[in-house]
Parts: structure tokens; sequence; C-alpha cells
């Protein structure tokens, strides 16, 4: 069907030869351009919810913070919103280890190198397991908030910023998977005029991701009481279930996905996995 786009019919060129509607002519490059973007869309959108996903964690996770023990020592106080750190260093400790040591190992006891949608997968099932240690983290302060009363105030709890780290660590790992696997599918796929569009496909997914964030955030908040002023009194914990779940189903639609993917690139699949791997 697409492919009509570029036949020409009477009174579509000039006689100088040039296009007298561009909008009605295409070229085959044209065609073949938007063949390749629809042919990834399916999997590209699976990833909308992961990075919603990284958004609420966050965002929840400073909340957190600022009603916990941010003491490190006895003159050492974390700044709430520095809590996020973690997780960059996370990022860049994890991409250095996996690229000298991690993928050189697969690679020689498989015989094969990971695959970006191997990688990209990696990062689905991490994303969903950050959200599980983060309900099971947000349940323990919820408890030793209770028991010190201090689920009807303000009040800090008595428990260490620091429990926040595995998590963030975790979502680290995760975005050393997935993102740099996004952006070498993309660029592995695409056709070369499309190919400088790798990693603003990226910037795209987490553009819209928290702008699904603060949506998602909004909805919870009018539906529930899970998210009220004073965290003590909410269940972020019951948040982080729901995005567990919300992860399970998606990773489901992302592996279906990629069992469907034809590669366009066969050179660069031949040197990787099948996509039904996943």
């Amino acid at each position: 069907f697409l492919n009509h786009a570029a036949i020409k019919s009477e009174g579509d060129v000039k006689p100088d030869g040039c296009t007298a509607k561009p909008w009605k002519l295409c070229s085959v490059q044209e065609v073949e351009d938007l063949k390749s973007l629809i042919r990834i869309l399916p999997l590209w959108s699976s990833s909308f919810f992961l990075g919603t996903t990284i958004g609420v964690q966050s965002s929840m996770s400073i909340l957190q913070a600022l009603a916990m023990d941010r003491h490190v020592g006895p003159h050492f106080q974390i700044p709430a919103g520095s809590i996020l750190v973690f997780s960059m260093i996370s990022t860049a400790l994890f991409l250095t280890l996996f690229d000298k040591f991690l993928f050189p190992l697969w690679k020689k006891l498989t015989a094969k190198s990971l695959t970006p949608l191997q990688r990209i997968g990696v990062g689905h099932v991490l994303s969903a397991l950050v959200m599980g240690v983060s309900a099971l983290v947000e349940s323990k302060r919820l408890k030793v908030a209770k028991s010190n009363n201090l689920d009807q105030g303000s009040n800090i709890v008595p428990m260490s910023v620091l429990w926040l780290v595995p998590q963030l660590a975790l979502v680290g790992i995760s975005e050393a998977f997935h993102f740099p696997g996004q952006v070498a599918f993309y660029y592995q796929e695409f056709l070369t005029t499309l190919k400088n569009m790798a990693t603003a496909m990226i910037s795209v997914i987490v553009g819209v991701a928290f702008y699904l964030t603060t949506a998602l955030i909004g909805v919870v908040r009018r539906t529930t009481n899970w998210l009220p002023g004073n965290i003590n009194k909410g269940r972020l914990d019951n948040v982080y279930w729901v995005l567990v779940v919300g992860g399970v189903l998606n990773f489901g639609y992302y592996v279906t996905c990629a069992w469907l993917y034809k590669y366009q690139n066969l050179e660069g699949a031949e040197h990787s996995d099948s996509p039904s791997d996943e």
C-alpha cells in the first residue's frame, strides 16, 4: 500500500523534472524510511512504560528520602534530591563493567554476542525487579513509621536513607542495559538516512515517559488514598506493586514484539542471536 506513494501519475512531475506536489509524490527512499519506522514502532512503544516506572521511582524516592534519616555520620546529611546520584553512579559503573567484562565473557562462553533486543529485554526484567524491591523497602519504612507512631504526623522515620540505595543501584543497572541496547538496535536496523535518529528515539521515550509519570501520579492521587500529603500515612508500596504487575505485562508485550520482529539489517543479524530468543 505504501509503495503507491512512489508511483508517478500524470501531473506529479513538472516539465523541468521537479516534483509538482511533494506531499503527494514520495521518493522510494522516503517510502522505505517510513516502512522502517513502522516496523520498529511496536518495540519502541514498549519502552514508554519502562520509562514511566523509572520516572515514578525517581520522584517517589525523593519523597521517601525527605521522610527518612539522611544523616551519614555525625556531621553530614545527604540532600534529598541528591539521592538519585546513586542511580547515575550505578549506570556509569555498570556500563563500563558490561563493555569491558560481561559482554566479552558472554561472547566467549556462548560464541555469540548479546543482541540489542536481549539487552533491552534484560532492562525490562530489571525494571520490574526494581519496582518489587522498592515496594518491599517502602513496606518496611511504613512499618517503622507506624511502630513509632509517626504515621499521624510528618516526622522523620528512624530509618536510614541508605535503604534506598539498592533500588537506585538496580535502576542504574537497568538503564545500562536498556538505553544503550535501544540505541544499538535503532542504529543497526534503521536505514542509512535514519541512523542519526537513533538517539532522538530515546529522547522522545524519556520526554513522553515523564509526562506519563505526571499523569499516572495524578490519577493515583485522585482515585486512591495511596499518595496523601503525608507520605507516612500513604501506601506508596501499593503503587510500586501495581507497577510490578504492569511491568510484567509490558515485558510480555515486548517479548511478543521481539519474537515477531524480522531483522531488516541481515548483516547485523548474522552477528547476533535471533530475536525469538527473547
